[in-house]
């Protein structure tokens, strides 16, 4: 390969991705699987939500507000909730899974269960729903 065209992969590879589906296409096989997964339990549960690229990973936004993100890392995957409130109410189903303040990580194979991912966006919904409301009625 030449220099200009080895330059030009680098550019591209670098280049923050503008969409959910250029940032899962450069995730590794397992990881993409897993991920688009989670990505199609999510739009079941939030079809209102955008899809969005937020701090460089993708990201579903709902009434103007941050919903949920997912990533694909070196060594696992991770769902972010964005609200540790949350990870606490759900802390005894969450036991399996390495968590840390609104992070929960796992593997492409284990994934989280989709009866869990459901209940955790319905939770960041009302949570979401809650906080708009919450604006309106100061306005």
């Amino acid at each position: 390969m030449s220099a200009v065209k080895s330059q030009r992969a680098m550019q591209i590879t670098r280049r923050k991705p503008g969409t959910i589906d250029e940032y899962l296409a450069r995730a590794n096989p397992d990881q993409r699987a897993a991920l688009n997964n989670l990505r199609r339990i999510i739009r079941r549960v939030a079809p209102k939500a955008q899809e969005c690229i937020s701090y460089g990973i993708p990201a579903f936004r709902l009434n103007g507000h941050s919903l949920v993100f997912f990533g694909a890392w070196r060594n696992h995957c991770a769902f972010y909730l964005g609200s540790s409130k949350t990870l606490k109410e759900f802390q005894d189903e969450l036991r399996n899974f390495q968590t840390s303040k609104g992070t929960l990580r796992f593997s492409p194979d284990k994934p989280l269960p989709v009866a869990l991912v459901k209940k955790l966006v319905k939770t960041r919904i009302a949570e979401n729903n809650h906080r708009a409301n919450k604006k309106r009625r100061k306005s």
